[in-house]
């Protein structure tokens, strides 16, 4: 397949070069000029003078901007020089060893295309496999291609630079030799940039950050912009002027922030979520008052999902400015409770029941006994008030729940044990007085009869 491409690039460059020089040939020769004697010889040669004069006067007072063509890379120009010099070709015509030059730079860089693809990045890719890293992975199967490009494209300008091509076609040939090797090497920089972020997204992804969510996003954005700016860097190569486009650009970008800001700050506030990471996907999250569990985390919204499997929607301009309180990245849960016995308990089962709860809680092995607090804090309307507070060694809501049941029953049993009762909200009214007289000798009236039952 490669020898076809060669022999059909040959063909079309030897009817190239052959074509284009006989259609710039003028068709007939300059008819010559008629005699004149010797004065009006010297007549017209000093009005020639003035006439040159003027023009040389008039170009220095008025200064014309032009765009210059394109000039051959040095290292090409270099190369092409050296080689002529070598075959001692100085002719201003193209002849065989033009010919054979060309056709020389063309088989050197196929074959210098060959050894890299075969052996050189395969070597490459060997000692990449033998790496703890996998960026060397990524990069080089990304540079195989532009690589293998940008050495066909040195082969294929230089057979072309060593032969005597008419000016517009040599013109024309600078534009395209600047335009391909401006865009082999910009092809070459943006798969290497694409395979650095996919090395990103990798590592995050393994790392469970929250950033990875983002990636697919960030990566088509930032490859957006290199694509942009690789083009502007083209364009100025050529010798436009990219300021008015640039300006330009500044304009419509104003206008279309001010019609999408809402847009833009929902896109903002998804960045400031994946660089701050205050959630990742499945996390239980309480944002300004909306609980729920991360189930999707976009450009413009989150979604959480309410225990009732409802669906809240909060933009991400509000994820930006609310407070967020993460409840799945507790280190320990803390339990704080109070338990009410009666005023008929004595000191000392008191003292004592405050000591054998503390004990119990110390050998918890999933509380931090460190954390243990168990005090006879009030005097009640109605109780007798111990608080108990402690904290969990991890997060984890389950264990939270079973542990504080478990103990509930066991301070059940522990104030049984001792005889003690739970005291309830009660109110006790006295009355004295003509009121409690009169409530006194009042005689007891009869029970209450039992309900009629309906008759069926």
């Amino acid at each position: 397949m490669r020898r076809r491409a060669l022999s059909l690039f040959t063909c079309v460059l030897l009817a190239w070069v052959t074509w284009i020089p006989a259609l710039t040939a003028q068709p007939t020769e300059p008819t010559p000029p008629p005699q004149q004697s010797a004065n009006q010889a010297e007549q017209a040669a000093a009005k020639a003078d003035e006439a040159a004069q003027n023009a040389t006067k008039a170009a220095a007072a008025v200064t014309v901007q032009r765009q210059r063509a394109p000039e051959q890379p040095d290292f090409l120009e270099h190369l092409v020089d050296q080689s002529l010099e070598l075959f001692d070709v100085r002719t201003s015509e193209n002849t065989t060893a033009h010919f054979v030059i060309a056709c020389l730079f063309l088989v050197l860089a196929l074959l210098a295309r060959r050894i890299t693809t075969g052996w050189v990045f395969v070597v490459l890719k060997r000692l990449a496999a033998r790496t703890a890293t996998t960026l060397d992975d990524k990069m080089f199967p990304a540079l195989e291609a532009p690589v293998s490009t940008f050495i066909a494209l040195v082969g294929i300008f230089a057979a072309l630079a060593v032969l005597k091509l008419p000016a517009t076609t040599d013109t024309a040939l600078s534009y395209g030799q600047t335009i391909a090797f401006s865009l082999v090497v910009f092809w070459g920089l943006l798969r290497a940039f694409g395979a650095l972020l996919d090395h990103v997204q990798e590592i995050s992804v393994k790392r469970g950050m929250g950033v990875a969510a983002f990636m697919p996003w960030i990566k088509k954005t930032l490859i957006s912009v290199f694509v942009v700016v690789g083009v502007l860097m083209v364009v100025q190569s050529l010798g436009y002027d990219v300021k008015a486009l640039l300006a330009g650009l500044g304009i419509g970008g104003l206008a279309f922030a001010l019609a999408a800001q809402d847009t833009l700050a929902n896109v903002f506030g998804s960045i400031v979520v994946a660089i701050d990471q205050p959630f990742k996907l499945g996390e239980f999250v309480d944002i300004g008052g909306r609980a729920g569990t991360v189930e999707d985390i976009g450009l413009r919204s989150t979604k959480l999902r309410r225990a009732d499997k409802a669906l809240i929607v909060v933009p991400n301009k509000t994820v930006a400015a609310e407070s967020i309180l993460n409840l799945s990245r507790f280190t320990g849960r803390r339990a704080e409770q109070v338990l009410n016995l009666t005023y008929d308990t004595k000191p000392e089962q008191m003292q004592a029941l405050v000591e054998e709860i503390r004990t119990l809680l110390k050998s918890e092995s999933y509380i931090d006994p460190s954390s243990v607090l168990v005090y006879f804090r009030d005097l009640s309307a109605s109780s007798l008030d111990i608080w108990i507070a402690y904290n969990t060694r991890d997060g984890d809501f389950g264990k939270h729940m079973e542990l504080r049941q478990r103990m509930n029953l066991e301070f059940m049993r522990r104030v049984a044990a001792r005889g003690l009762a739970f005291a309830f909200p009660t109110q006790t009214v006295q009355l004295e007085g003509e009121v409690a007289r009169k409530l006194a000798e009042r005689p007891a009236g009869p029970p209450a009869a039992a309900p009629e039952q309906p008759r069926g």
